[in-house]
């Protein structure tokens, strides 16, 4: 998932360099180029990989890219206060790795100016940042998807090769991106109603519980649970409140 990309190039080389990986499913989040898959200049840059392209998905928001994904990954150069755990690339792919029979997982890059925002960061099950030369840490943007598709695939491959052991022990379903945020917004509510969160001065109570539970990799029986939390929080308060 491209996040707001500036350049067609730029859009054009990502989608060569997931195909080089082997991935095909290429997302972009509010791109400043309209019709960016048939700017000839992104179709020059993905050298044959038109296919990837001109597939690509075109959604208004991080939010509606990330519905339905169940595992999500955030590459960002700068240190976070908040937000998930940060990891190395390798073990960020190594954990989607694990996550891939839970559903659908995601390598979420930020603009080339500006990269991820703390919003966007925030929606993610997890941080990834690359250790670059820290006398000239600048990847362009394709370079850092190649990076990260390049680990996923290793990780993808090390899995299929391994001999198959005890079978894991059952475990729920985890929750999708889009129904976790949806928790966010009820809890937020009901923090409220207890007078325990000042909307008005929030200070970092939200973005602390988002990477508390970002450690967890929620199940969406544990996120009904939080809800129905939040949501008794609210009736015995007798306060409204979101019941998204």
């Amino acid at each position: 998932m491209l996040v707001e990309p500036s350049h067609p190039g730029n859009v054009g080389a990502a989608a060569r360099a997931l195909k080089t990986m082997g991935f095909s499913r290429l997302v972009l989040v509010a791109p400043r180029v309209p019709h960016v898959q048939s700017d000839p200049e992104a179709i020059a840059m993905a050298s044959g990989a038109d296919d990837v392209l001109a597939s690509a998905h075109v959604v208004s928001t991080l939010g509606e890219a990330l519905s339905g994904v169940h595992w999500s990954i955030a590459l960002t150069a700068r240190t976070r206060e908040y937000g998930p755990p940060r990891l190395a690339p390798r073990a960020a792919a190594a954990q989607a790795s694990a996550q891939v029979g839970t559903g659908d997982i995601a390598l979420v890059f930020g603009n080339e100016r500006t990269g991820l925002a703390n919003e966007h960061v925030e929606q993610c099950s997890a941080l990834a940042h690359i250790p670059a030369n820290p006398a000239y840490s600048s990847l362009n943007l394709a370079q850092a998807v190649q990076v990260l598709a390049y680990e996923l695939r290793v990780a993808f491959l090390e899995q299929a090769s391994e001999p198959s052991a005890q079978p894991p022990a059952e475990a729920g379903t985890l929750a999708q991106s889009d129904e976790i945020e949806r928790m966010y917004v009820h809890l937020e509510h009901a923090l409220i109603a207890l007078d325990f969160l000042d909307p008005r001065n929030p200070k970092k109570l939200m973005p602390r519980l988002r990477r508390l539970f970002a450690r967890t990799g929620l199940e969406r029986e544990e996120v009904n649970i939080l809800r129905g939390v939040a949501k008794h929080i609210l009736l015995k308060s007798g306060k409204p409140g979101g019941d998204a």
